[in-house]
Protein backbone atom coordinates (compact mmCIF):
# COMPACT_ATOMS: atom_id res chain seq x y z
CA UNK A 1 0.00 0.00 0.00
CA UNK A 2 1.02 3.63 -0.24
CA UNK A 3 2.37 4.69 3.15
CA UNK A 4 4.11 7.71 4.63
CA UNK A 5 6.97 6.90 7.03
CA UNK A 6 9.34 8.99 9.17
CA UNK A 7 12.79 7.36 9.03
CA UNK A 8 16.44 8.04 9.81
CA UNK A 9 19.05 7.80 7.01
CA UNK A 10 21.80 5.32 8.02
CA UNK A 11 23.81 4.55 4.88
CA UNK A 12 23.95 5.47 1.18
CA UNK A 13 25.02 2.92 -1.45
CA UNK A 14 25.97 3.98 -5.01
CA UNK A 15 27.13 0.94 -7.05
CA UNK A 16 29.63 1.69 -9.81
CA UNK A 17 28.04 -0.85 -12.18
CA UNK A 18 25.62 0.38 -14.84
CA UNK A 19 21.91 -0.40 -14.43
CA UNK A 20 22.21 -1.26 -10.73
CA UNK A 21 19.97 0.90 -8.54
CA UNK A 22 21.14 3.36 -5.88
CA UNK A 23 20.03 2.35 -2.37
CA UNK A 24 19.48 4.28 0.84
CA UNK A 25 19.34 2.21 4.05
CA UNK A 26 17.03 3.73 6.66
CA UNK A 27 15.44 2.72 9.94
CA UNK A 28 13.25 3.79 12.88
CA UNK A 29 12.41 2.22 16.26
CA UNK A 30 10.34 -0.51 14.61
CA UNK A 31 12.68 -1.79 11.90
CA UNK A 32 14.62 -1.20 8.70
CA UNK A 33 13.63 -0.18 5.18
CA UNK A 34 15.52 0.33 1.90
CA UNK A 35 14.75 3.22 -0.43
CA UNK A 36 15.64 2.22 -4.01
CA UNK A 37 16.19 4.60 -6.94
CA UNK A 38 16.66 3.64 -10.58
CA UNK A 39 18.25 6.13 -13.02
CA UNK A 40 19.00 8.77 -10.40
CA UNK A 41 21.96 11.10 -9.87
CA UNK A 42 24.20 10.72 -6.83
CA UNK A 43 24.29 14.45 -5.99
CA UNK A 44 20.48 14.67 -6.02
CA UNK A 45 20.15 11.72 -3.63
CA UNK A 46 22.81 12.99 -1.20
CA UNK A 47 20.88 16.28 -0.99
CA UNK A 48 17.52 14.50 -0.40
CA UNK A 49 18.89 12.05 2.19
CA UNK A 50 21.38 13.75 4.57
CA UNK A 51 23.14 11.06 6.69
CA UNK A 52 21.76 10.45 10.21
CA UNK A 53 18.95 12.97 9.65
CA UNK A 54 15.23 12.12 9.82
CA UNK A 55 13.23 12.41 6.57
CA UNK A 56 9.62 11.77 5.59
CA UNK A 57 9.13 9.38 2.67
CA UNK A 58 5.85 8.55 0.97
CA UNK A 59 5.40 5.76 -1.57
CA UNK A 60 4.32 2.21 -2.26
CA UNK A 61 5.86 -0.25 0.17
CA UNK A 62 6.93 -3.68 -1.09
CA UNK A 63 8.37 -6.69 0.72
CA UNK A 64 11.25 -8.12 -1.30
CA UNK A 65 13.94 -10.64 -0.21
CA UNK A 66 12.62 -10.45 3.36
CA UNK A 67 13.20 -6.66 3.39
CA UNK A 68 10.83 -3.69 3.21
CA UNK A 69 11.44 -1.43 0.23
CA UNK A 70 10.09 1.72 -1.39
CA UNK A 71 11.13 2.06 -5.04
CA UNK A 72 11.24 5.58 -6.55
CA UNK A 73 9.11 7.16 -3.76
CA UNK A 74 6.41 9.76 -4.59
CA UNK A 75 7.73 12.26 -2.01
CA UNK A 76 10.80 12.78 0.14
CA UNK A 77 10.88 15.81 2.40
CA UNK A 78 12.33 17.13 5.65
CA UNK A 79 10.46 17.13 8.97
CA UNK A 80 9.21 20.72 8.66
CA UNK A 81 6.97 19.70 5.74
CA UNK A 82 5.35 16.85 7.67
CA UNK A 83 1.88 18.39 7.65
CA UNK A 84 1.83 18.86 3.86
CA UNK A 85 2.74 15.24 3.18
CA UNK A 86 0.27 13.62 5.59
CA UNK A 87 -2.58 15.76 4.25
CA UNK A 88 -4.98 14.06 1.81
CA UNK A 89 -3.27 13.38 -1.51
CA UNK A 90 -5.78 13.27 -4.40
CA UNK A 91 -5.17 10.07 -6.39
CA UNK A 92 -5.90 10.34 -10.10
CA UNK A 93 -5.07 8.01 -12.96
CA UNK A 94 -1.96 9.63 -14.38
CA UNK A 95 -1.21 9.99 -18.06
CA UNK A 96 2.24 9.43 -19.50
CA UNK A 97 4.66 12.26 -18.88
CA UNK A 98 2.99 13.67 -15.78
CA UNK A 99 3.94 12.46 -12.31
CA UNK A 100 1.96 12.54 -9.11
CA UNK A 101 3.85 15.51 -7.70
CA UNK A 102 3.07 17.62 -10.76
CA UNK A 103 -0.55 16.49 -10.75
CA UNK A 104 -0.88 17.39 -7.10
CA UNK A 105 0.41 20.91 -7.68
CA UNK A 106 -2.01 21.36 -10.62
CA UNK A 107 -5.00 20.13 -8.61
CA UNK A 108 -4.02 22.44 -5.71
CA UNK A 109 -3.95 25.44 -8.05
CA UNK A 110 -7.38 24.52 -9.42
CA UNK A 111 -8.87 24.08 -5.93
CA UNK A 112 -7.32 27.35 -4.67
CA UNK A 113 -8.79 29.28 -7.59
CA UNK A 114 -12.18 27.59 -7.61
CA UNK A 115 -14.88 30.17 -8.39
CA UNK A 116 -17.81 30.36 -5.96
CA UNK A 117 -20.67 28.73 -7.86
CA UNK A 118 -24.34 29.29 -7.12
CA UNK A 119 -25.58 25.84 -6.25
CA UNK A 120 -28.11 24.28 -8.63
CA UNK A 121 -29.81 22.54 -5.72
CA UNK A 122 -32.19 24.47 -3.51
CA UNK A 123 -30.77 25.45 -0.07
CA UNK A 124 -33.66 23.78 1.79
CA UNK A 125 -33.34 20.62 -0.27
CA UNK A 126 -29.61 20.43 0.63
CA UNK A 127 -30.39 20.83 4.34
CA UNK A 128 -33.29 18.39 4.41
CA UNK A 129 -31.26 15.66 2.71
CA UNK A 130 -28.16 16.22 4.83
CA UNK A 131 -26.11 17.11 1.74
CA UNK A 132 -23.60 19.97 1.49
CA UNK A 133 -23.13 22.49 -1.28
CA UNK A 134 -21.06 21.72 -4.35
CA UNK A 135 -18.09 24.05 -3.70
CA UNK A 136 -17.63 22.78 -0.19
CA UNK A 137 -17.77 19.12 -1.23
CA UNK A 138 -15.19 19.51 -4.04
CA UNK A 139 -12.75 21.31 -1.71
CA UNK A 140 -13.24 18.74 1.06
CA UNK A 141 -12.68 15.82 -1.28
CA UNK A 142 -9.31 17.25 -2.30
CA UNK A 143 -8.03 18.54 1.00
CA UNK A 144 -9.55 16.67 3.92
CA UNK A 145 -10.06 13.14 5.14
CA UNK A 146 -13.45 13.16 3.30
CA UNK A 147 -11.69 12.02 0.14
CA UNK A 148 -10.79 8.72 1.80
CA UNK A 149 -14.31 7.91 2.98
CA UNK A 150 -16.94 7.10 0.38
CA UNK A 151 -19.61 7.50 3.08
CA UNK A 152 -18.69 11.15 3.68
CA UNK A 153 -21.19 13.95 2.99
CA UNK A 154 -18.90 15.40 0.30
CA UNK A 155 -18.83 12.10 -1.51
CA UNK A 156 -22.61 11.65 -1.20
CA UNK A 157 -23.15 15.08 -2.75
CA UNK A 158 -21.06 14.32 -5.84
CA UNK A 159 -22.72 10.92 -6.25
CA UNK A 160 -26.14 12.57 -5.93
CA UNK A 161 -25.26 15.03 -8.74
CA UNK A 162 -24.13 12.21 -10.99
CA UNK A 163 -27.28 10.14 -10.45
CA UNK A 164 -29.47 13.21 -10.80
CA UNK A 165 -27.83 14.13 -14.13
CA UNK A 166 -28.39 10.58 -15.33
CA UNK A 167 -32.09 10.66 -14.38
CA UNK A 168 -32.54 14.00 -16.18
CA UNK A 169 -31.04 12.51 -19.35
CA UNK A 170 -33.28 9.46 -19.09
CA UNK A 171 -36.43 11.53 -18.48
CA UNK A 172 -35.61 13.70 -21.52
CA UNK A 173 -35.17 10.51 -23.51
CA UNK A 174 -38.49 9.26 -22.17
CA UNK A 175 -40.27 12.46 -23.36
CA UNK A 176 -38.72 12.04 -26.80
CA UNK A 177 -39.84 8.43 -27.02
CA UNK A 178 -43.26 8.46 -25.31
CA UNK A 179 -44.99 10.36 -28.09
CA UNK A 180 -48.49 9.96 -29.47
CA UNK A 181 -49.18 7.18 -31.96
CA UNK A 182 -52.14 5.44 -33.53
CA UNK A 183 -53.12 2.53 -31.27
CA UNK A 184 -52.87 -1.01 -32.69
CA UNK A 185 -56.35 -2.53 -32.91
CA UNK A 186 -56.58 -6.29 -32.41
CA UNK A 187 -58.51 -8.90 -30.52
CA UNK A 188 -56.79 -11.66 -28.64
CA UNK A 189 -58.31 -14.64 -30.41
CA UNK A 190 -55.18 -15.40 -32.48
CA UNK A 191 -52.78 -15.38 -29.55
CA UNK A 192 -55.30 -17.35 -27.42
CA UNK A 193 -55.33 -20.04 -30.12
CA UNK A 194 -51.54 -20.28 -30.13
CA UNK A 195 -51.50 -20.41 -26.32
CA UNK A 196 -53.88 -23.40 -26.46
CA UNK A 197 -51.61 -25.25 -28.88
CA UNK A 198 -48.42 -24.74 -26.87
CA UNK A 199 -47.05 -27.90 -25.19
CA UNK A 200 -46.99 -25.99 -21.87
CA UNK A 201 -49.14 -23.52 -19.95
CA UNK A 202 -47.95 -19.93 -19.51
CA UNK A 203 -47.00 -18.98 -15.94
CA UNK A 204 -48.94 -16.26 -14.08
CA UNK A 205 -45.97 -13.90 -14.54
CA UNK A 206 -45.95 -14.47 -18.30
CA UNK A 207 -49.71 -13.79 -18.49
CA UNK A 208 -49.30 -10.60 -16.44
CA UNK A 209 -46.46 -9.26 -18.64
CA UNK A 210 -48.37 -10.15 -21.83
CA UNK A 211 -51.26 -8.11 -20.46
CA UNK A 212 -49.01 -5.09 -19.76
CA UNK A 213 -47.64 -5.23 -23.32
CA UNK A 214 -51.09 -5.52 -24.86
CA UNK A 215 -52.30 -2.49 -22.86
CA UNK A 216 -49.32 -0.53 -24.26
CA UNK A 217 -50.03 -1.65 -27.83
CA UNK A 218 -53.66 -0.57 -27.52
CA UNK A 219 -52.81 2.81 -25.94
CA UNK A 220 -52.20 6.05 -27.86
CA UNK A 221 -48.68 6.54 -26.41
CA UNK A 222 -45.70 4.78 -27.91
CA UNK A 223 -44.55 1.70 -25.96
CA UNK A 224 -40.99 1.57 -24.71
CA UNK A 225 -40.84 -1.43 -22.39
CA UNK A 226 -38.21 -3.88 -21.18
CA UNK A 227 -38.99 -7.43 -20.06
CA UNK A 228 -36.59 -8.53 -17.37
CA UNK A 229 -36.70 -12.25 -16.92
CA UNK A 230 -34.27 -14.66 -15.39
CA UNK A 231 -32.43 -17.25 -17.49
CA UNK A 232 -35.03 -19.65 -18.93
CA UNK A 233 -38.13 -17.86 -17.59
CA UNK A 234 -39.80 -17.80 -21.04
CA UNK A 235 -39.53 -14.20 -22.26
CA UNK A 236 -39.39 -15.18 -25.93
CA UNK A 237 -42.85 -16.74 -26.09
CA UNK A 238 -44.38 -13.59 -24.53
CA UNK A 239 -42.77 -11.41 -27.19
CA UNK A 240 -43.97 -13.77 -29.96
CA UNK A 241 -47.60 -13.50 -28.85
CA UNK A 242 -47.24 -9.69 -28.87
CA UNK A 243 -45.75 -9.84 -32.38
CA UNK A 244 -48.72 -11.87 -33.58
CA UNK A 245 -51.17 -9.26 -32.24
CA UNK A 246 -49.30 -6.45 -34.00
CA UNK A 247 -49.21 -8.33 -37.32
CA UNK A 248 -52.97 -8.97 -37.02
CA UNK A 249 -53.43 -5.19 -36.64
CA UNK A 250 -51.95 -4.75 -40.13
CA UNK A 251 -48.35 -3.82 -39.18
CA UNK A 252 -44.91 -5.34 -39.74
CA UNK A 253 -42.56 -6.49 -36.95
CA UNK A 254 -38.79 -6.90 -36.51
CA UNK A 255 -36.98 -9.13 -34.03
CA UNK A 256 -33.30 -8.54 -33.46
CA UNK A 257 -30.70 -10.68 -31.62
CA UNK A 258 -27.06 -9.96 -30.77
CA UNK A 259 -25.67 -13.03 -32.58
CA UNK A 260 -26.49 -14.92 -35.73
CA UNK A 261 -26.88 -18.25 -33.89
CA UNK A 262 -29.43 -16.78 -31.51
CA UNK A 263 -31.29 -15.11 -34.39
CA UNK A 264 -31.38 -18.41 -36.29
CA UNK A 265 -32.72 -20.16 -33.21
CA UNK A 266 -35.52 -17.61 -32.90
CA UNK A 267 -36.28 -18.02 -36.59
CA UNK A 268 -36.65 -21.82 -36.29
CA UNK A 269 -38.82 -21.52 -33.18
CA UNK A 270 -41.08 -18.86 -34.74
CA UNK A 271 -41.55 -20.80 -37.99
CA UNK A 272 -42.73 -23.69 -35.84
CA UNK A 273 -45.05 -21.68 -33.56
CA UNK A 274 -46.59 -19.68 -36.44
CA UNK A 275 -46.79 -22.65 -38.84
CA UNK A 276 -50.57 -22.29 -39.24
CA UNK A 277 -50.46 -18.52 -39.85
CA UNK A 278 -50.37 -17.35 -43.44
CA UNK A 279 -47.84 -14.54 -43.41
CA UNK A 280 -44.24 -14.22 -44.63
CA UNK A 281 -41.36 -14.51 -42.15
CA UNK A 282 -37.80 -13.79 -43.33
CA UNK A 283 -34.28 -14.03 -41.89
CA UNK A 284 -31.58 -11.41 -42.53
CA UNK A 285 -27.99 -11.07 -41.28
CA UNK A 286 -24.81 -9.43 -42.56
CA UNK A 287 -24.08 -12.70 -44.38
CA UNK A 288 -27.31 -12.95 -46.38
CA UNK A 289 -26.29 -13.20 -50.06
CA UNK A 290 -26.89 -10.16 -52.26
CA UNK A 291 -29.65 -11.70 -54.37
CA UNK A 292 -31.83 -12.86 -51.43
CA UNK A 293 -31.08 -9.62 -49.63
CA UNK A 294 -32.40 -7.57 -52.55
CA UNK A 295 -35.60 -9.64 -52.67
CA UNK A 296 -36.08 -9.23 -48.89
CA UNK A 297 -35.60 -5.44 -49.09
CA UNK A 298 -38.15 -5.16 -51.90
CA UNK A 299 -40.66 -7.36 -50.08
CA UNK A 300 -40.26 -5.26 -46.92
CA UNK A 301 -41.07 -2.02 -48.71
CA UNK A 302 -44.05 -3.56 -50.50
CA UNK A 303 -45.29 -4.92 -47.14
CA UNK A 304 -45.24 -8.57 -48.27
CA UNK A 305 -42.93 -9.62 -45.39
CA UNK A 306 -44.68 -9.29 -42.06
CA UNK A 307 -41.89 -10.39 -39.74
CA UNK A 308 -38.15 -9.93 -40.20
CA UNK A 309 -35.71 -11.69 -37.85
CA UNK A 310 -31.98 -11.02 -37.74
CA UNK A 311 -28.94 -9.37 -36.20
CA UNK A 312 -27.78 -5.70 -36.15
CA UNK A 313 -28.05 -5.84 -39.92
CA UNK A 314 -31.78 -4.99 -39.51
CA UNK A 315 -30.90 -1.41 -38.63
CA UNK A 316 -28.79 -0.45 -41.60
CA UNK A 317 -29.89 2.70 -43.41
CA UNK A 318 -30.91 0.87 -46.60
CA UNK A 319 -33.50 -1.24 -44.82
CA UNK A 320 -36.95 0.31 -44.93
CA UNK A 321 -40.28 -1.12 -43.85
CA UNK A 322 -43.67 -0.27 -45.33
CA UNK A 323 -45.40 -0.04 -41.94
CA UNK A 324 -43.27 -1.09 -38.99
CA UNK A 325 -45.35 -1.47 -35.83
CA UNK A 326 -43.12 -3.26 -33.32
CA UNK A 327 -39.41 -3.82 -32.80
CA UNK A 328 -38.34 -6.55 -30.34
CA UNK A 329 -34.73 -6.65 -29.21
CA UNK A 330 -33.21 -9.57 -27.40
CA UNK A 331 -30.38 -9.26 -24.85
CA UNK A 332 -30.83 -5.50 -24.53
CA UNK A 333 -27.72 -4.91 -22.32
CA UNK A 334 -25.67 -4.76 -25.50
CA UNK A 335 -27.25 -1.37 -26.40
CA UNK A 336 -26.82 2.09 -24.85
CA UNK A 337 -29.32 4.94 -24.36
CA UNK A 338 -28.35 6.59 -27.66
CA UNK A 339 -28.90 3.37 -29.62
CA UNK A 340 -32.28 2.88 -27.96
CA UNK A 341 -33.26 6.37 -29.11
CA UNK A 342 -32.05 5.79 -32.69
CA UNK A 343 -33.88 2.53 -32.81
CA UNK A 344 -37.18 4.03 -31.82
CA UNK A 345 -36.82 6.57 -34.66
CA UNK A 346 -36.33 3.83 -37.28
CA UNK A 347 -40.00 2.89 -37.32
CA UNK A 348 -41.41 6.41 -37.12
CA UNK A 349 -43.86 7.50 -34.46
CA UNK A 350 -46.18 4.48 -34.73
CA UNK A 351 -43.51 1.94 -33.88
CA UNK A 352 -43.60 0.34 -30.42
CA UNK A 353 -40.38 -0.97 -28.90
CA UNK A 354 -39.99 -4.02 -26.67
CA UNK A 355 -36.66 -5.04 -25.18
CA UNK A 356 -35.75 -8.30 -23.44
CA UNK A 357 -32.93 -8.91 -21.01
CA UNK A 358 -31.88 -12.01 -19.11
CA UNK A 359 -29.30 -10.15 -17.05
CA UNK A 360 -30.94 -9.71 -13.66
CA UNK A 361 -30.24 -6.27 -12.17
CA UNK A 362 -31.21 -5.02 -8.69
CA UNK A 363 -34.31 -2.81 -8.85
CA UNK A 364 -32.59 0.44 -7.82
CA UNK A 365 -29.88 -0.01 -10.43
CA UNK A 366 -32.54 -0.98 -12.95
CA UNK A 367 -34.19 2.42 -12.56
CA UNK A 368 -30.95 4.30 -13.03
CA UNK A 369 -30.07 2.33 -16.18
CA UNK A 370 -33.51 2.04 -17.77
CA UNK A 371 -35.36 5.03 -16.32
CA UNK A 372 -36.56 5.92 -19.81
CA UNK A 373 -38.53 2.66 -20.04
CA UNK A 374 -41.39 0.81 -18.41
CA UNK A 375 -40.20 -2.35 -16.72
CA UNK A 376 -41.92 -5.76 -16.69
CA UNK A 377 -40.53 -8.63 -14.66
CA UNK A 378 -40.90 -12.40 -15.06
CA UNK A 379 -39.61 -14.13 -11.93
CA UNK A 380 -41.47 -17.46 -12.03
CA UNK A 381 -39.82 -20.34 -13.88
CA UNK A 382 -41.91 -22.68 -16.08
CA UNK A 383 -43.24 -25.63 -14.07
CA UNK A 384 -41.28 -28.36 -15.89
CA UNK A 385 -37.92 -26.65 -15.41
CA UNK A 386 -35.92 -28.45 -12.75
CA UNK A 387 -33.57 -26.61 -10.40
CA UNK A 388 -29.93 -26.72 -11.51
CA UNK A 389 -27.66 -28.50 -9.03
CA UNK A 390 -24.56 -26.39 -8.29
CA UNK A 391 -21.44 -28.02 -6.82
CA UNK A 392 -17.95 -26.71 -6.12
CA UNK A 393 -14.69 -28.62 -6.30
CA UNK A 394 -11.02 -27.75 -5.74
CA UNK A 395 -9.06 -27.97 -8.99
CA UNK A 396 -6.65 -30.58 -7.66
CA UNK A 397 -9.53 -33.10 -7.57
CA UNK A 398 -10.25 -32.62 -11.28
CA UNK A 399 -9.62 -36.33 -11.94
CA UNK A 400 -12.82 -37.19 -10.09
CA UNK A 401 -14.73 -35.49 -12.93
CA UNK A 402 -13.73 -37.78 -15.81
CA UNK A 403 -15.98 -40.76 -14.85
CA UNK A 404 -18.89 -38.33 -14.31
CA UNK A 405 -18.39 -36.79 -17.75
CA UNK A 406 -18.08 -40.23 -19.34
CA UNK A 407 -21.43 -41.22 -17.82
CA UNK A 408 -23.07 -38.02 -19.16
CA UNK A 409 -21.80 -38.74 -22.69
CA UNK A 410 -23.04 -42.33 -22.53
CA UNK A 411 -26.48 -40.96 -21.63
CA UNK A 412 -26.30 -38.78 -24.79
CA UNK A 413 -25.95 -35.61 -22.71
CA UNK A 414 -23.63 -32.78 -23.68
CA UNK A 415 -21.09 -30.82 -21.66
CA UNK A 416 -19.85 -27.20 -21.59
CA UNK A 417 -16.36 -26.62 -20.22
CA UNK A 418 -15.70 -22.91 -19.62
CA UNK A 419 -12.18 -21.43 -19.22
CA UNK A 420 -11.30 -17.79 -18.57
CA UNK A 421 -8.41 -17.39 -21.09
CA UNK A 422 -7.62 -18.47 -24.65
CA UNK A 423 -3.82 -18.78 -24.61
CA UNK A 424 -1.61 -20.09 -21.83
CA UNK A 425 -0.29 -16.98 -20.10
CA UNK A 426 2.85 -16.97 -17.99
CA UNK A 427 1.52 -14.00 -16.08
CA UNK A 428 -1.85 -15.47 -15.18
CA UNK A 429 -2.14 -18.95 -13.92
CA UNK A 430 -5.68 -19.46 -15.33
CA UNK A 431 -6.41 -22.54 -17.37
CA UNK A 432 -6.34 -21.71 -20.99
CA UNK A 433 -9.05 -23.03 -23.26
CA UNK A 434 -6.60 -24.36 -25.87
CA UNK A 435 -4.57 -26.35 -23.37
CA UNK A 436 -7.72 -27.73 -21.73
CA UNK A 437 -9.06 -28.71 -25.17
CA UNK A 438 -5.92 -30.82 -25.80
CA UNK A 439 -6.21 -32.56 -22.41
CA UNK A 440 -9.94 -33.36 -22.80
CA UNK A 441 -9.51 -34.39 -26.43
CA UNK A 442 -6.99 -37.05 -25.36
CA UNK A 443 -9.55 -38.51 -22.94
CA UNK A 444 -12.53 -38.24 -25.33
CA UNK A 445 -11.07 -38.25 -28.86
CA UNK A 446 -13.20 -36.64 -31.62
CA UNK A 447 -15.93 -35.68 -29.18
CA UNK A 448 -14.61 -32.21 -28.30
CA UNK A 449 -14.97 -28.76 -29.93
CA UNK A 450 -13.22 -25.48 -29.03
CA UNK A 451 -14.72 -22.00 -29.23
CA UNK A 452 -13.19 -18.69 -28.24
CA UNK A 453 -13.42 -14.98 -29.04
CA UNK A 454 -10.46 -15.02 -31.44
CA UNK A 455 -12.26 -17.37 -33.89
CA UNK A 456 -13.97 -15.90 -36.95
CA UNK A 457 -17.75 -15.98 -36.55
CA UNK A 458 -18.09 -18.53 -39.41
CA UNK A 459 -15.79 -20.94 -37.53
CA UNK A 460 -17.68 -20.30 -34.30
CA UNK A 461 -21.03 -20.97 -35.96
CA UNK A 462 -19.68 -24.14 -37.58
CA UNK A 463 -18.63 -25.61 -34.20
CA UNK A 464 -21.86 -24.52 -32.46
CA UNK A 465 -23.83 -26.15 -35.25
CA UNK A 466 -21.92 -29.41 -34.72
CA UNK A 467 -22.71 -29.19 -31.01
CA UNK A 468 -26.40 -28.53 -31.68
CA UNK A 469 -26.55 -31.52 -34.04
CA UNK A 470 -24.79 -33.67 -31.39
CA UNK A 471 -21.76 -34.39 -33.60
CA UNK A 472 -19.59 -33.40 -30.62
CA UNK A 473 -20.37 -33.98 -26.96
CA UNK A 474 -18.07 -31.52 -25.15
CA UNK A 475 -17.62 -27.85 -25.96
CA UNK A 476 -14.57 -26.14 -24.48
CA UNK A 477 -15.22 -22.43 -24.57
CA UNK A 478 -14.41 -19.03 -23.13
CA UNK A 479 -17.34 -16.96 -21.87
CA UNK A 480 -18.70 -16.34 -25.39
CA UNK A 481 -21.57 -18.75 -24.67
CA UNK A 482 -23.24 -16.78 -21.87
CA UNK A 483 -25.95 -15.19 -24.04
CA UNK A 484 -29.31 -16.99 -24.46
CA UNK A 485 -28.44 -19.86 -26.84
CA UNK A 486 -30.57 -22.94 -26.30
CA UNK A 487 -28.87 -26.35 -26.26
CA UNK A 488 -31.55 -28.68 -24.88
CA UNK A 489 -29.12 -31.63 -24.54
CA UNK A 490 -26.48 -29.78 -22.53
CA UNK A 491 -26.88 -30.87 -18.94
CA UNK A 492 -23.48 -30.30 -17.42
CA UNK A 493 -21.38 -27.13 -17.29
CA UNK A 494 -17.93 -27.03 -15.70
CA UNK A 495 -16.56 -23.56 -14.95
CA UNK A 496 -12.85 -23.32 -14.25
CA UNK A 497 -11.42 -20.64 -11.96
CA UNK A 498 -14.98 -19.90 -10.94
CA UNK A 499 -13.68 -17.39 -8.40
CA UNK A 500 -12.46 -15.17 -11.28
CA UNK A 501 -15.98 -14.60 -12.67
CA UNK A 502 -18.60 -12.19 -11.37
CA UNK A 503 -21.80 -13.52 -9.80
CA UNK A 504 -24.10 -12.40 -12.61
CA UNK A 505 -21.78 -13.93 -15.20
CA UNK A 506 -21.64 -17.26 -13.34
CA UNK A 507 -25.44 -17.25 -13.10
CA UNK A 508 -25.73 -16.55 -16.85
CA UNK A 509 -23.28 -19.35 -17.66
CA UNK A 510 -25.10 -21.78 -15.38
CA UNK A 511 -28.33 -20.96 -17.27
CA UNK A 512 -26.90 -22.65 -20.39
CA UNK A 513 -27.72 -26.09 -18.97
CA UNK A 514 -30.86 -27.87 -17.81
CA UNK A 515 -32.98 -26.23 -20.52
CA UNK A 516 -34.56 -29.52 -21.57
CA UNK A 517 -36.55 -32.03 -19.50
CA UNK A 518 -33.57 -33.28 -17.45
CA UNK A 519 -31.88 -31.76 -14.47
CA UNK A 520 -28.77 -29.70 -15.15
CA UNK A 521 -25.57 -29.70 -13.10
CA UNK A 522 -23.06 -26.89 -12.75
CA UNK A 523 -19.60 -27.60 -11.28
CA UNK A 524 -17.51 -24.65 -10.12
CA UNK A 525 -13.79 -25.46 -10.05
CA UNK A 526 -11.57 -23.26 -7.92
CA UNK A 527 -7.90 -22.99 -6.96
CA UNK A 528 -6.63 -23.23 -3.39
CA UNK A 529 -6.42 -20.14 -1.18
CA UNK A 530 -9.72 -18.42 -2.01
CA UNK A 531 -10.45 -14.98 -0.55
CA UNK A 532 -13.37 -14.61 1.87
CA UNK A 533 -15.33 -12.81 -0.85
CA UNK A 534 -14.80 -15.58 -3.39
CA UNK A 535 -16.01 -18.20 -0.88
CA UNK A 536 -19.09 -16.04 -0.20
CA UNK A 537 -19.84 -15.77 -3.94
CA UNK A 538 -19.59 -19.52 -4.49
CA UNK A 539 -21.91 -20.09 -1.49
CA UNK A 540 -24.53 -17.67 -2.85
CA UNK A 541 -24.61 -19.55 -6.16
CA UNK A 542 -24.88 -22.93 -4.47
CA UNK A 543 -27.79 -21.73 -2.34
CA UNK A 544 -29.90 -19.96 -4.96
CA UNK A 545 -31.09 -20.30 -8.53
CA UNK A 546 -32.90 -16.95 -8.48
CA UNK A 547 -31.10 -14.41 -10.64
CA UNK A 548 -32.84 -11.44 -9.00
CA UNK A 549 -31.79 -12.58 -5.51
CA UNK A 550 -28.22 -13.05 -6.77
CA UNK A 551 -28.23 -9.60 -8.38
CA UNK A 552 -29.31 -7.94 -5.12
Amino acid sequence: KIQTVKIQVKKLNFPRIRNLPNKIFCEDDTGKIEIVYFNSREGYIRKLFPLNEFVIVSGKINYFNKKYQITNPDYVTSLENQEYITKNIPKYNLTKGINEKKYRSISEQVIDNLPKIDDWLDENFIKENKLINWNESIINLHTSIDGKKNQSRSFRRIVFDELCANFLTLSENRKRIKINKSPKLFDNKNSELIKKNLPFKLTDDQEKVLDEINQDLLSDKRMFRIIQGDVGSGKTIVSLLSILNVIKSGYQCALMSPTEILAKQHYTLIKNIFKNENFDIEFLTGKTVYKSRKTILNNLISGKIKLLIGTHALFQKKINFQKLGLVVIDEQHKFGVKQRSELAKKGGSDCDVLLMSATPIPRTMMMSLYGDMDISKITEKPAKRKKIITLSKPEKKINELWPFIKKQILNRNQVFWVCPLIEESTFLDYSSAKKKFEIINKKFPDKVGLIHGALKSEEKNEILKKFLLKKISILVTTTVIEVGIDFPNANLIIIENANKFGLAQLHQLRGRVGRGEQQGTCILLFKEGLTKNAIKRIKVLKNSNDGFFIAE
